[in-house]
Parts: C-alpha cells; structure tokens; sequence
C-alpha cells in the first residue's frame, strides 16, 4: 500500500463529487475497502458513486441488513456490501465478494470485519468526523495498492487536494 493521501471534503457536496471522481477511475477487478466510524458518511459515498454511475438518482439502499446490493450499471457491475453485521471473517467467503470481483467492482464497508479476506490490491478509505473543519466536513485517508497507485494521484488531483 502507498502511503496515505488526505483528502478534505467540506459538506455533503464535495462529498458528492469526490465520489463521483471515484466512481469514474473504477474499473472491473476493483476492490475499495471504506472503513470509519458509525455515521462517518460510508453508505452516503457509495451512494453518491452509484448514483454517479448510473446518471439518475436511483434508490441506494444500504445493504446493512441483506449484506451485499448488486447494481448493473452502464458499463459497469457493482456490489456494495457492509460487513459490519459478520461475526467472523470466515462468513466473508459465503457472500460471493470473490465472484463479483471477477465480474464487476466492490464496495466493502467494514472491511475490519473480514481479517485478511480481501484482496491486497484494492483502494483503501477511511472516512474520519472533521467537526474544527465544519459541521458536516471530513477526511479522507487514501492508501493504494498496485493497480490504485496511479488512478490514487489522478482522484487526488481530481478532488482538488
């Protein structure tokens, strides 16, 4: 993994439009782990990639409950899951995350949760509260595995830090 890039997002907007620099550089094959605390803006930021590519406001429920949310998108198939309720890394292997990874690309909340069960080359986010910048602001911390490393300089180019 690279060394962490941070990235500031100010409100909600911003938040949109990084996601939406994200949702653009995914390809097939793509795994991004978000992790941060409870109500840090996970579900809302692939809520906002979805929706980016999908060109519409599609509902984006969050996959607490069901576990993983498949999206066949233009161009692109995309599963969004949320371990946070797993009791062990080894249920990781029956969601299928293996699978959509061959077809599409995923989007793990919680990934703490899986021990060592996803891939060493993904995009890690962790999203951090950043109340001293603004009541709804955060920080991005990025760290990039060997296919992220140069699409990780053109997102943090994109997203203005």
């Amino acid at each position: 993994m690279t060394e962490a890039q941070r990235i500031v997002v100010a409100d909600l907007e911003s938040t949109r439009r990084f996601a939406a620099a994200l949702a653009a550089l995914l390809r097939p094959g793509d795994v991004v782990a978000l992790s941060g605390e409870l109500g840090s803006g996970k579900t809302e930021l692939v809520r906002a990639m979805i929706r980016a590519l999908a060109g519409s406001d599609v509902e984006v429920p969050s996959p607490s409950f069901a576990l993983v949310q498949h999206y066949a998108l233009p161009g692109l198939e995309l599963w969004h899951a949320d371990l946070y309720r797993l009791s062990t890394p080894g249920e990781v292997a029956e969601l299928g995350l293996e699978e959509a990874v061959e077809r599409g690309a995923v989007v793990v909340e919680w990934p703490e949760r899986a021990a060592g069960e996803l891939p060493a080359d993904r995009l890690d986010l962790r999203l951090s509260f950043a109340p001293h910048l603004g009541e709804n602001a955060r920080i991005l911390e990025l760290r990039a595995g060997p296919s992220w490393r140069e699409r990780l300089a053109v997102l943090v180019e994109r997203a203005g830090a």
